[in-house]
């Protein structure tokens, strides 16, 4: 027996669905200061096939609704055109993600690479494949959205960003015969071979879980209390300021306070007195390069 719908109703069907999207909306910016306008207009092309390669890719296996893309933006400033087809750049990534039943976004991840080299010439198809070291410029780009996936999945379960986080590393693992700097551990001591292996190591898995406490059982409940939310977030920095004595100057815990130092100042000033002293201690003893900002928790009142 044949079915017959009539298309009405195929149309109406379509609409009452919600709409499914890749899981990322990144907004990408080329800076391109001193180049020609010939060089910019090449940036330009990059910068579109760029958006398109992270938006449009599906990176992992669960359905987002449009809602539910992962804000973030990455910003790429050229330093120097190397060769015809060659340059040397940086590249800021960033990632925010929504505080439940609230207009606002908390800062999830802000990092600045500044070992990033590529080749790139006008309308040539970006290559990618997960299981092959293809280009720099795209591996570079794909260990990226990997760890702002990882980050992110992180915010709502424990750890729950591992497999993201190992999707990056096999990335790495792909590269170490690259001549690009960035992938090795003997380059650097803050590169994204130790970006990753900090994420992985079992060493340092406190500091992810704090953010989980920091995001889901402390920014998320603050609608419905502010005090107790807030000494969730404490317990959170306790939870980094063991980890700090642990091992000092891990480049996992710098990459978080980068993130999160505006936004705990913004939320300490409006605490009591004891709180916000507790915070400035915490937070000048596990980001000592910031005290001075902390400290002006206590003035803001």
């Amino acid at each position: 027996m044949t079915l017959r719908i009539p298309l009405l109703f195929l149309l109406m069907l379509m609409l009452t669905l919600p709409l499914q999207a890749q899981e990322l909306n990144c907004q990408v910016t080329i800076s391109t200061p001193g180049m020609s306008e010939t060089e910019r207009q090449i940036m330009q092309t990059l910068r579109t096939e760029l958006r398109d390669f992270i938006n449009q890719t599906n990176w992992t296996s669960y359905q987002f609704e449009t809602r539910e893309r992962i804000e973030a933006s990455i910003q790429i400033t050229i330093e120097e055109r190397t060769g015809g087809d060659e340059y040397r750049a940086s590249i800021q990534v960033q990632s925010r993600r929504p505080v439940f039943n609230t207009a606002y976004s908390t800062p999830v991840f802000n990092h600045r690479d500044r070992d990033f080299e590529f080749r790139y010439r006008e309308h040539e198809p970006l290559e990618y494949s997960d299981n092959a070291f293809l280009s720099n410029l795209t591996s570079t780009i794909a260990y990226y959205v990997y760890i702002i996936l990882g980050f992110d999945f992180d915010t709502f379960a424990p750890l729950g960003g591992t497999p993201f986080f190992e999707q990056a590393q096999q990335i790495v693992n792909q590269a170490q015969n690259a001549p690009e700097r960035g992938w090795k551990s003997f380059e650097s001591q803050r590169n994204r071979y130790w970006l990753v292996e900090n994420l992985l190591n079992n060493r340092y898995r406190a500091i992810r879980e704090a953010m989980y406490r920091y995001h889901r059982q402390g920014f998320d409940t603050m609608t419905d209390n502010m005090d107790l939310a807030r000494s969730q977030v404490v317990e959170s920095l306790e939870m980094l300021q063991r980890a700090h004595r642990e091992r000092p100057g891990i480049m996992l815990m710098q990459t978080v306070m980068t993130a999160k130092s505006d936004e705990l100042v913004n939320l300490f000033s409006e605490a009591p007195s004891v709180e916000q002293n507790k915070a400035i201690d915490i937070l000048s003893e596990i980001d000592p390069s910031n005290s001075s900002k902390y400290r002006r928790i206590a003035n803001r009142n």
